[in-house]
């Protein structure tokens, strides 16, 4: 048993090499079954209906910080503006 060992081991790179091609001969049929292709595509959508609800999320902030900007900018003129007339009554 130990010279068999012993035997495989002297032919380390071959077996590395072996191996190396055995792997890329599974991981090619395993990339073109078509149980991965549909889980592809499902995380394809997914990936792409959460892009679509996150461009929404930010147009709602981009809306409401607009509307607090403008809302801001009209109590900003309010409080600027004097009303001349009152003070010309009084004198």
């Amino acid at each position: 048993m130990q010279e068999w060992k012993d035997k495989i081991f002297e032919h380390k790179h071959a077996l590395i090499f072996v191996g190396g091609v055995a792997a890329a001969l599974v991981g090619k049929k395993i990339l073109e079954s078509q149980t991965t292709k549909d889980y592809a595509a499902r995380g394809m959508a997914t990936v792409l209906n959460c892009k679509s609800e996150l461009e929404e999320s930010i147009q709602d902030i981009k809306d409401n910080a607009e509307d607090i900007h403008t809302d801001a900018k009209a109590a900003k003129k309010d409080s600027v503006c004097v009303d001349i007339t009152a003070e010309e009554v009084e004198e």
